[in-house]
């Protein structure tokens, strides 16, 4: 496993067995590397040491948890596409990133400038969190999809 990269932005290279393991992390992160080496083929000491320099490289930048279908399925979700001012953008990001109903916020080409999902209890909570939304200083225009069902999800445990 080589992770010297030619230059120093350049990233890490991965061989078949690294992103075996990677898809192995991102379907359980929790799985033991007993287990993992087993699925792999490798020595558990192996394992150990491609995670460490997985991690060491920023290719694995961190684990977390992934809701259930069961709180899934009484949430709201929905995409919001925002436009705002240039120089009020470092705000609305601040802005955004204090509300717990934001999962993500991503730049985005085209006529917005961010594409937010957001996630609430009820209908009543997604419409008060919009109009906070569209009150920052700064935005300029949003529009909203909120989101029916998912159709595929590869992030999906089982």
């Amino acid at each position: 496993m080589t992770f010297t990269p030619a230059t120093p932005n350049a990233p890490p290279t991965l061989d078949a067995t690294d992103r075996q393991l990677l898809s192995l992390l991102q379907a359980n992160a929790r799985e033991g590397t007993a287990q993992l080496a087993r699925k792999l083929g490798l020595a558990r000491t192996t394992v150990v040491a491609r995670i460490a320099r997985l991690e060491r490289s920023g290719v694995v930048a961190g684990y977390g948890v992934r809701l259930g279908a069961r709180l899934d399925a009484t949430t709201v979700r929905a995409w919001c596409s925002i436009s705002v001012l240039p120089k009020a953008a470092p705000a609305v990001l601040r802005a955004l990133e204090a509300m717990a109903e934001v999962e993500e916020v991503s730049a985005v080409s085209g006529p917005f400038d961010y594409l937010v999902f957001l996630r609430c209890t009820s209908h009543e909570q997604l419409d008060t969190l919009l109009d906070r939304v569209g009150q920052l200083d700064g935005v300029h225009q949003t529009q909203t999809s909120i989101v029916l069902s998912r159709k595929i999800d590869r992030r999906q445990v089982g």
